[in-house]
């Protein structure tokens, strides 16, 4: 069995196999302003009347945070009159982005099934857990039952092997996968990661990992936990030595070169070397991708002592508070801040367009982001690129994308 195969036999109580639709329980379940509203909506009007466990269930204020408008402000209001009379938690203003909040407070651990209402839900599989994203009206029933409904799916292995290379990232790695398998190149499967390149990774860099399994099409995407280091006792899930997978790919990325993804899909996937010297009006590090402290500080290790490009604006959004003050208490936020960076609101962000960031017309954004899709932060006539930490503050320095190998030593 692999790991997704065991995680849900071990809820359900019996043998699953791909292909079987299951009701499974959930240990956890969460929403956001972009799709809590609805989800109550749909609680309302499917007659429910109390939460199947309110300390299993979260809503968190981190898409349109501060609301820029009376609607989202409503929006946030009803949320935060649910939360109340449900006795459940709701993460307020500047607490950080669902999927990070989310693991620092040990919603989700190892093992567990986890829904979400929202695309990133994946994200938790780099805790050794089986997390995926459904719409408001399913994450409804599931506040109301504790149950989901799922077809069981087929798992695909991934496995890297050698050490990345200075100046290369999980992110680099993540990306260079996407454009491996393409955009749809999973579509409804689990896929599990192994190897000795992830065994070296910290929960942040594995969350990274297992963020973009969604711009795979993944349901799922769950890090082997062998050296998964975490502050309380676990039992890893791992698959058996038989396992059987839909796909196996193997890749060798002791040599892999910085990536970027152009506009306007995550899977134009290329060497970042194909794109040295494109001129850069506007530079972002944040979302549930990379806006964690490892992030900020290997942005702050390129831009110690430096100024951002004259004309660059660079905008920075720490996953969370908790992100926002230990990047206070090491120096990495005045390090950042001295350079020329705005910090903005722990959230979401400029990522989904809403606000805080809206890129001007012909306007060339990098961004630590997972998606550059058209119109993506809000503005259809702007290209944005996709890279990682360093490579973005690297970018705002000199005012055109540029490789941060030369500064990471």
């Amino acid at each position: 069995m692999t790991i997704s195969d065991k995680i849900l036999s071990n809820h359900v109580g019996k043998k699953v196999v791909p292909g079987d639709v299951i009701i499974c329980p959930v240990d956890g379940v969460m929403a956001t302003d972009t799709t809590g509203p609805l989800a109550i909506k749909a609680f309302r009007e499917m007659g429910g009347t109390q939460v199947f466990d309110p300390a299993k269930c979260a809503l968190i204020l981190d898409h349109a945070v501060p609301p820029p408008n009376e609607r989202i402000a409503n929006l946030h209001k009803m949320m935060r009159s649910f939360a109340k009379e449900q006795d459940m938690r709701l993460f307020e203003i500047g607490e950080g982005i669902c999927h990070q909040v989310m693991v620092e407070h040990e919603y989700v651990k190892p093992g567990d099934v986890f829904v979400g209402a929202d695309s990133h839900t994946p994200t938790y599989g780099a805790l050794n857990a089986f997390a995926c994203g459904v719409g408001s009206t399913d994450l409804a029933a599931t506040m109301m039952t504790g149950k989901i409904w799922l077809k069981v799916p087929h798992s695909i292995k991934i496995k890297c092997q050698g050490k990345l290379q200075k100046g290369v990232s999980a992110k680099d790695l993540i990306l260079y996968l996407v454009g491996q398998l393409t955009i749809s190149g999973a579509t409804y499967q689990a896929i599990e990661f192994e190897g000795e390149t992830f065994e070296s990774m910290t929960l942040a860099s594995r969350m990274t990992i297992a963020n973009m399994v969604a711009e795979m099409g993944g349901k799922a995407g769950i890090v082997n936990p062998k050296g998964l280091i975490l502050d309380y006792a676990y039992e890893g899930i791992e698959p058996d030595i038989y396992a059987k997978y839909l796909k196996t790919y193997e890749f060798d990325v002791a040599d892999l070169e910085p990536q970027i993804s152009a506009p306007e899909s995550p899977d134009n996937v290329s060497n970042l070397s194909n794109h040295h010297g494109v001129k850069i009006d506007y530079a972002f590090i944040g979302t549930c991708c990379n806006g964690r402290l490892e992030d900020l500080q290997s942005a702050a290790k390129v831009l110690k002592g430096k100024r951002i490009k004259s004309g660059v604006r660079f905008l920075i959004a720490p996953a969370s508070k908790s992100t926002l003050l230990d990047a206070m208490k090491d120096g990495t936020l005045q390090t950042l801040i001295e350079a020329g960076a705005s910090i903005i609101t722990p959230g979401c962000g400029p990522c989904v367009g809403t606000h805080q960031g809206v890129p001007g017309n012909d306007e060339v954004v990098i961004s630590a982001a997972n998606r550059n899709f058209k119109g993506r932060m809000g503005n259809p006539n702007s290209n944005i690129y996709l890279a990682a930490p360093a490579t973005v503050a690297a970018s705002a320095l000199h005012g055109e994308i540029t490789a941060p190998d030369m500064y990471l030593t």
